[in-house]
């Protein structure tokens, strides 16, 4: 169900694993009345999310589960399926099969971290405290191996195999075939693929080895990504295509080249589907020269996000905070990240962000500069949790995000030790796949370009200029996955590539900056557009010299300096 502002419907499906059970035995046994086991799940967008045998979805009441004992609406969203996916996804290694803990790490569990996520508020508390309520009482102790036991298998047990694609493990990719369901919806797909390249796929529905072909020409739709169009076209449906583009047998593949025909062959063959479009492909996107250097060094580095996960003292970090050390916010903040620290994510529960995103937001207009050190270090803390990141990656205009990058660059003479955790906060927010583009657009990038630029120059604090290089670095693993994966610049402004050549050669004292500088630029400049403005701008900063140059001075690593150099020539 959607609204007139696009946004849908989020509910939340609540189910009994006791069958009724609980309500009819627990005052006798516990001494405490318990209505229901509860097992929980988010609906959105037609599908419905639990978590059991790793992340789940199914289409809404159809899980092994049965009808939901109750169905209460949590609000409404304007997330994309796309960042949804993307969200799960960033939570698969904490909501794993193997994690899942009927009385600590459950469906519950998930469903509250998944409602903040597209809702900003949890779920009801009477069913994320029920483990605690039943474990509070002494034969609740005593029942919790045979309650495991008797409950894990039925919460856990996987999905039946889906058989008409709507239920699995986890949700599959959006598919890249667009259907076009008459001549004048061909046309315009065509058009729109004149500068690039399109392949169509004519089928029918009484055609069975159109059905056996058709998942591989989604699969390399999908890996061509941005590439070409992947069209598919039903001649029953359509007779005008039929006639004008003269088919008459089913499946037939045809290829386009700047909007002109190229191929066209029949037959569901696997092998000849793959290396015809992979030719076409080609065609359309000449190898670049730099696929002909040698990166070895390169890319034999690791190329994940820089993190900073260090845990300061908590006790002397509420310390420092004074009276707000003291605010309810902080003290939950406080003991989510302890227990995180000493037991992991898997064991430790969300907090409730919007609360969170609130205190900070007011904090950075009421606190002075001193006390805001600290309490951006325990929101540095918070963002290594892929949960909290991708909240906050998500959260309206990124406000909490936002008001911490312009207090940090607008206001003069910002105390050293909140400028690098500043950076650092910047740097895990990488730990969600779904914040780095938030981070390139025009609503944030000149104020992460100002941050690393002038944290680059700061001759006086090596500390500083390690977290701006490291922040560069990650930026430029977006760019670089952008361009390589979606085939799309997400580099709009080229002062972030005069700012890394800058630093490069400003920098006499810090290997490791050069080092991380050095990635950037390799990875910023790689196949990037030949006569565009990274190159380009590249070429007019001799930035191959400014690398040659750190390799003979021994700045840096010097095999890794000498190959970007090369790089950079070709």
């Amino acid at each position: 169900m959607s609204t007139e502002l696009g946004e849908r419907l989020v509910q939340l499906y609540v189910y009994d694993l006791s069958q009724g059970m609980a309500r009819e035995t627990s005052l006798g046994l516990l001494g405490v009345q318990i209505d229901a086991v509860y097992h929980t799940s988010i609906v959105v967008g037609g599908k419905e999310y639990y978590y059991g045998h790793g992340i789940q979805y199914s289409q809404p009441g159809k899980t092994h589960h049965g009808d939901p004992m109750e169905v209460l609406p949590l609000g409404v969203t304007a997330l994309p399926d796309d960042v949804i996916l993307g969200y799960l996804d960033s939570l698969r290694s904490i909501y794993s099969p193997e994690a899942y803990d009927l009385f600590v790490h459950n469906c519950n569990n998930f469903a509250n971290d998944m409602a903040q996520f597209l809702c900003g508020r949890g779920i009801p508390i009477h069913i994320t405290s029920l483990p605690q309520t039943v474990l509070s009482t002494p034969f609740g102790q005593m029942l919790k191996p045979m309650l495991d036991r008797a409950i894990r298998p039925v919460a856990t047990a996987p999905n039946m195999p889906p058989t008409d694609g709507a239920s699995g493990t986890a949700p599959r990719d959006p598919s890249k075939v667009i259907v076009a369901n008459s001549l004048h919806d061909l046309e315009a797909v065509l058009k729109s693929a004149e500068s690039s390249c399109a392949v169509i796929f004519f089928t029918s529905a009484t055609c069975p080895p159109c059905r056996v072909i058709y998942p591989r020409f989604e699969q390399i739709g999908l890996e061509a990504g941005e590439k070409a169009k992947f069209i598919k076209v039903d001649i029953g449906m359509s007779y005008g295509v039929a006639r004008k583009f003269q088919v008459a047998a089913t499946p037939t593949f045809m290829t386009f080249l700047k909007g002109e025909r190229v191929d066209q062959w029949s037959g569901a063959n696997y092998g000849d589907l793959t290396s015809r479009v992979e030719a076409l492909l080609r065609m359309a996107y000449p190898p670049h020269p730099h696929t002909n250097v040698n990166l070895h060094v390169t890319l034999g580095t690791s190329m994940s996000p820089v993190i900073f996960t260090k845990v300061p003292p908590l006790d002397k970090v509420l310390e420092k905070l004074g009276h707000a050390g003291k605010n309810p916010v902080v003290t939950s903040i406080r003991e989510f990240i302890a227990l995180r620290d000493s037991q992991g994510a898997i064991e430790t529960p969300l907090q409730q962000l919007s609360d969170w995103a609130t205190f900070l937001q007011e904090s950075l207009v009421g606190l002075p500069a001193a006390a805001l050190f600290p309490l951006i270090d325990l929101f540095r803390v918070t963002l290594s949790d892929p949960r909290v990141s991708g909240w906050f990656a998500e959260e309206k205009g990124n406000a909490t995000v936002k008001a911490m990058l312009s207090y940090v660059t607008t206001h003069t003479s910002i105390p050293y030790p909140l400028r690098l955790v500043t950076l650092q906060a910047i740097c895990n927010l990488f730990t969600s796949p779904l914040f780095p583009s938030h981070l390139a657009s025009p609503s944030l990038s000149h104020l992460v370009m100002s941050l690393i630029t002038a944290s680059l120059l700061d001759k006086s604090h090596i500390n500083v200029r390690v977290a701006a290089a490291s922040l560069a670095f990650n930026l430029a693993t977006h760019v670089q996955k952008q361009r390589a994966v979606h085939n799309q610049e997400a580099l709009q402004n080229v002062e972030f590539v005069a700012a890394i050549v800058e630093a490069l050669k400003e920098e006499k004292d810090s290997k490791e900056v050069v080092k991380g500088l050095a990635l950037a630029v390799a990875l910023v400049s790689y196949c990037a557009p030949l006569g565009g403005e990274i190159l380009e701008l590249l070429g007019v900063l001799e930035a191959s010299e400014v690398l040659s140059e750190k390799a003979k001075a021994g700045m840096g690593e010097k095999a890794l300096c000498q190959e970007v150099a090369k790089l950079l020539e070709v």
